[in-house]
């Protein structure tokens, strides 16, 4: 018969990279604290990594040995498990538009639910709670300028939004322009401004 570790083991394996697993998804096969327990010891063992309270991840078994999964991933799968919206953080964004040279030093995403830190590994990652304004158009290339906007802030506003329409493919433009509503002011006010130019 299996037991309660090897099948918390194979299901985890089943799993895609950084698809994420909560011990309440096995109270069917035993208690609470024999489901903890567990955890724990493969926790201890090396073969999960405890992300963050209540939520694991298997290791990738790479060229080098046993790794993290990539931020990316793991974050991606903790948002659909817990119905959120998650994006890439605006300083990232910005330097993917052209907007800044600078690179972010940390990984950071920005979420619709709460703010929280992962421990993945040797590295921590950031999912920080964001307004619904920053979130609205989703994460493509106009939600990724939504965000480059907010982090570049208002004092860059009109060189940001000039640069943006050049850059942005019609379309993504177009979506960006009629999101102005959902949008502050100053950034609303930004790209009217350069609507009426061209």
């Amino acid at each position: 018969m299996i037991t309660l570790p090897e099948s918390i083991l194979l299901h985890a394996r089943s799993l895609p990279e950084g698809g994420v697993l909560s011990p309440k998804e096995f109270l069917h096969l035993g208690s609470r604290s024999a489901v903890d327990q567990a955890f724990s010891r493969l926790t201890r063992a090396g073969k999960l990594l405890r992300v963050s309270r209540g939520t694991y991840v298997a290791p990738v078994t790479g060229r080098f040995g046993p790794r993290a999964p990539a931020p990316g991933k793991v974050v991606k799968a903790m948002a659909e498990q817990r119905g959120q919206i998650v994006a890439p953080h605006g300083a990232g964004a910005a330097n993917a538009l052209g907007l800044t040279q600078q690179v972010p030093t940390r990984e950071v995403y920005l979420t619709s639910g709460r703010t929280r830190t992962l421990k993945l590994g040797q590295s921590e990652v950031l999912v920080k709670h964001a307004p619904r304004w920053m979130l609205a158009l989703g994460t493509g290339p106009a939600g990724a300028a939504v965000r480059a906007l907010a982090w570049m802030g208002p004092a860059h506003a009109s060189r940001s939004v000039a640069s943006l329409r050049r850059t942005l493919p019609g379309t993504e433009w177009r979506t960006l322009a009629s999101a102005r509503a959902v949008l502050p002011s100053w950034m609303a006010k930004a790209i009217g401004l350069e609507m009426t130019v061209g």
